[in-house]
């Protein structure tokens, strides 16, 4: 009797480890499983499918949408604030083609303690 209600309860602990392994590993997988706009997954495509002259925006990290208060032309070149920073973006970040979200958008890298856009896809101010 003890033998059998010991080997119930390594049971229960083994099928308990790989429900928990399975899911921290849905949790941190990065790439495809999280939605870049929950209120627009028919948009996830697009988004993958962007891409400036610096090379593909969507590697797994998500965007950062910016607010108008938070973007400016000057020079005839676009500025953005990026955690509190303003930062120049270069041509080559700059994503062509329609904005089918609508909003402002910044794929942001760090140099050296600071943000760069890898993209920006402005949007309608407004």
């Amino acid at each position: 009797m003890v033998n059998e209600n010991l080997a119930a309860m390594n049971n229960s602990c083994s099928r308990l480890t790989v429900v928990i392994f399975v899911a921290i590993a849905s949790i941190s997988a990065p790439g495809r499983i999280r939605a870049h706009d929950r209120q627009h997954p028919e948009l996830n495509g697009w988004y993958e499918s962007l891409h400036s002259a610096k090379g593909p925006c969507c590697d797994g990290n998500d965007a950062k949408r910016i607010d108008d208060a938070d973007w400016e032309t000057k020079d005839g070149h676009y500025r953005v604030r990026i955690d509190g920073e303003w930062i120049d973006v270069p041509n080559e970040a700059v994503v062509s083609g329609p904005n089918r979200a609508g909003h402002t958008m910044v794929w942001p890298y760090y140099l050296n303690g600071h943000p760069r856009a890898r993209c920006f896809m402005p949007g309608s101010m407004g």
